[in-house]
Parts: C-alpha cells; structure tokens; sequence
C-alpha cells in the first residue's frame, strides 16, 4: 500500500459520525442537519431536460468520450468566463471540463508536485480538507496558513516565512473561502502574484461558491485579477469552478478548469492517463447549464431572502455575521460549552437534534493555534423553512433552554 494513506486524516464527517456515536437525540425532534454543504434546492428542470435529450440523442452513451472533452462544452465555459468577468480564453487551449472541482483540485496537485523536490502546498487555515489530502498524497508538505476573524477572515499571507515561499510549488486559494465565506480583494491577488513571481509557484484557484453571494457586486475572480493587473497571459494560475453549486447539479459532477495554456496542456496529459473523461451526456447537460443564467440569479435570489431572514436570529446569540459569499456561516460560539466546538455540536445534536460541524474539524493547529477552534460551520443548504427553524433551536440551545 501506498504509504503516504497512513498521513490522511479522518475526514470531516466521519469525525463528526464518532463524535455522535452513543448519543440519542431528542425525538421530540425531527432532524435536521446544516452540517454537510450539500446544495438541496430543487435542479433547474431545463438541465434535466437537458440531461435526457442528450440521453436519447446522439451519439448518446454509444462512444468513449475525449478527455479534453467537446467543443461544444469548451466553448459555453468560455463564453461564461467572457459574461461573468470579461476574460477572453481559448477554449481549446485555455479550458478543460473536469467531473467536478473536487476531482480536478486533487489531481492537480499530483500533476505539479515534484515528490522529491521537498516540496511545500500552502493553503488557508480553516481550508477545504481536498488540499491537504492532494499535497500529502503527492509527497509535500502541507503549510497552513490563517485566516483572521479581525480581518474578515482574509487570510494572513504575510505570517508565512521567506523559507516556506521558497519551497512552496502549489498554493491553494479559496475566494468566496470555505468555510468564512470570505472574498480575496484585487490587493490581495497583486501580493500573491508577485509571490508567485519571486517564488515560481503554481495558484490554484477554487471559486466553486463564486455564484452566491449577498452584495451587489459579484466576488472577484483569480482570472479577472489577472486580466486587470495586466497578466494576460494567466501565467501559473488555473481557476477551478463547479456547476454544483451554481446549478443545484451536485450529482451531475461537472466543472471545467482554465487559465494558464502551459498549465492545461500538463494537466491534460495527467488526465489522459488518469481516464477521467466526462461523460458525453453530462457534457451536454453542462453546456447548457453554463449557457443559462436565469437560474443562477433565481438561486442567488433564495439564498440571499434565507440568509436574510436567518442571520439575524444566530447574530444575537452567536457570534456570526452575513458573510461576503457562499452558502456558510462560521460562528464564534463565545463561552457556550466551555467554549468547546466539539462540546457545542455534540449537545445541540443531543438536545435539539440539528446537526452542524466544528470548526476545528475543517482546521489543523498549526503554530500552536487551531483558528477554527471555537467556531461552528453551518450550511443554509436545505429550503428556508427547516433552516429558520433550526436557528429557532440554536437560539434556544445557547440561551440555556435545554428540554
């Protein structure tokens, strides 16, 4: 076996499963769980429309796909990329489908990473747990960096030392941020560009959660940064997306990549061998996805009228606050519980039966500080009614009404 599987950490939700065990809870109460960031608003019913013509069409499910996957999808990615943020790519050299972001940001850790280079991935701290199981699978070491509450979560890039910058080879960024909902300004993306310069690392980009957001302003891109301080050519950087949550399509696991031409043409050979080509029929039903945006600001639309009404319930008695984007919040939990995470979740899981994660589960400590201690993650996936109502619960649990 190989024996780097020994360096994966539990993941989130079987930590959260163990945490559970032995514990009844209250059956005076339904269920409900804000724990796992599952979309749950109903899909678009064109895309399964879409999805069932390109079933009986053709050629159907008759033929092997091609990894770079079809024009007809490439080119619907690009011109998204072109309405969303005024980037022009070619879709043939610039743009890859991929079967969901998940996939991608993992194995392109493996295509970058040199394991005998000694090589560092720095990400953020909290961070989605996809990173630090790639950087460890391809043979680096992971560095965390945090996230600062006093600074709307932005990460702190400038506690990370010169020698770790030097060996840094891939750079996670997260903007809107999972779990902080937190969106990296343009100064920001200058810092890390001329990081990348000085160092020669790779960024790669998750914007996954860019389509929900709660200002008018849309969250800034990795792309558009790049288009606006003149990096035309998107050198060392690739953005990851996903129409999972954008389209309530988290089954379909459908996404694309972009950027950098000398970055693709290397992830795509990975890919050729990884046989990870998307189904014909999916890329059909995606093209038509990202070629539509009724839907998207219809989505946008309900996640902002629930955070609306759910926010100001939690704020009294948390310590939380509508973030910048995404479908999370991450609340400071005060003194409830001794101030313990693990403590909080587990007894309102016990007594209200919701069920939400802690925050040290989606953190690693790291210069003796876990940033993600103290705090919970939930996420307002489901419809507005069981979301309100399980806020309704949170209020009577941190208010000490325990049944």
């Amino acid at each position: 076996m190989n024996p780097r599987l020994r360096l994966l950490q539990p993941y989130p939700f079987e930590r959260l499963r163990q945490l559970f065990d032995g514990i009844t809870p209250n059956p005076d109460y339904s269920p409900i769980s804000l724990g796992i960031g599952e979309p749950r608003h109903p899909t678009p019913p064109f895309l399964k429309q879409a999805l069932c013509d390109a079933t009986l069409g053709q050629p159907g499910l008759a033929g092997y796909p091609a990894t770079a996957g079809e024009a007809l999808l490439r080119e619907a990615c690009a011109h998204w990329l072109q309405r969303r943020y005024g980037v022009q790519l070619d879709p043939l050299t610039q743009v890859l489908s991929v079967n969901g972001s998940r996939e991608a940001l993992f194995a392109f850790a493996q295509t970058v990473i040199d394991p005998a280079a000694d090589a560092i991935v720095l990400c953020p701290n909290p961070f989605y747990q996809i990173y630090e199981g790639a950087a460890l699978l391809a043979g680096a070491t992971p560095w965390y960096a945090p996230s600062l509450p006093e600074r709307n979560f932005a990460v702190d890039w400038d506690s990370v030392p010169d020698d770790v910058w030097q060996r840094t080879r891939l750079l996670f960024v997260c903007s809107p941020g999972n779990p902080t909902g937190a969106v990296m300004p343009l100064e920001e993306w200058r810092k890390l560009f001329a990081l990348s310069d000085r160092y020669g690392f790779v960024m790669a980009s998750d914007e996954c959660y860019s389509e929900i957001y709660f200002r008018d302003d849309a969250p800034l891109g990795g792309l558009e940064a790049a288009m606006r301080l003149g990096r035309h050519d998107f050198r060392k950087l690739l953005m990851f997306t996903s129409l999972s949550k954008r389209s309530n399509v988290p089954g379909l696991r459908s996404g694309f990549v972009a950027g950098d031409a000398e970055l693709i043409r290397s992830f795509l050979l990975y890919r050729t061998y990884h046989g990870c080509a998307m189904s014909p029929v999916v890329q059909r039903a995606s093209a038509a996805a990202w070629s539509d945006e009724a839907h998207v600001t219809d989505n946008r639309r309900q996640y902002r009228d629930k955070f609306a009404q759910v926010t100001p319930l939690l704020s009294d008695v948390l310590d939380v606050g509508l973030p910048d984007a995404g479908f999370y919040l991450w609340a400071g939990i005060g003194q409830s519980c001794g101030g313990s995470d693990e403590a909080f979740a587990r007894a309102l899981y016990q007594h209200y039966h919701v069920t939400v994660l802690p925050g040290s589960y989606l953190a690693r400590e790291a210069r003796g500080h876990n940033p993600g201690a103290g705090r919970i993650r939930m996420a307002l996936v489901a419809e507005t009614e069981p979301c309100l109502e399980a806020a309704h619960r949170i209020r009577a649990f941190v208010q000490g009404h325990h049944p």
